[in-house]
C-alpha cells in the first residue's frame, strides 16, 4: 500500500488509541497532528462563523514544537469551544507562528485533557518524518 505524502491514521492500541502521523517536513507534520487530534476526538465543527486565532510557540526540538502547538490548540478548544481544520504555519529558528482557522464545536465525542511528552519521538523516515501519539499524550 502506497502512503500519501502527508497524513494520519488511527492505530489499534492495547489500552486506548494511537495516532500515527507522517509528513515530508515538520510544518506538515504539525498540521496533520492537529487534524488527527480533532478527528480522533470526534470533533464536528459548525459551518459558521469561521474564526481565526493567531499565536506563537517556541521549542528547541520537534517534540517540543508538537506538544506546544497541540497544547495551544487544546487551550482554544477547552476555553472557547473552538476546533480547527486549516493552518498556516511558519517556522523561524525555534519559533513557530500559527494562524489557525476553525469554528465552534457542534459536537465532540472525546475530551482531550492534555498533551504530554510520554514516549513521544519525531523520527526521520524515508520520505519525511513520522510520530506516534498514544492516547496517553492526549489523556
Amino acid at each position: 500500500m502506497k502512503r500519501e505524502i502527508a497524513g494520519f491514521r488511527e492505530i489499534e492500541h492495547t489500552a486506548d488509541w494511537e495516532l500515527e502521523v507522517w509528513a515530508p517536513d515538520i510544518l506538515e507534520l504539525l498540521k496533520e497532528a492537529a487534524l488527527g487530534m480533532f478527528t480522533l476526538s470526534g470533533a464536528q465543527l459548525s459551518d459558521r462563523p469561521r474564526l481565526t486565532r493567531e499565536f506563537e510557540v517556541a521549542a528547541v526540538d520537534p517534540e517540543g514544537l508538537l506538544v506546544s502547538f497541540l497544547s495551544e490548540l487544546l487551550y482554544y478548544a477547552e476555553g472557547d469551544g473552538l476546533g480547527f481544520d486549516q493552518f498556516e504555519l511558519s517556522l523561524d529558528g525555534e519559533k513557530l507562528w500559527v494562524q489557525a482557522r476553525g469554528a465552534p464545536f457542534v459536537s465532540l465525542d472525546k475530551e482531550i485533557k492534555a498533551v504530554t511528552y510520554h514516549n513521544l519521538e519525531v523520527r526521520n523516515e524515508p520520505g519525511g518524518l513520522l510520530v506516534r501519539i498514544v492516547k496517553g499524550e492526549f489523556c
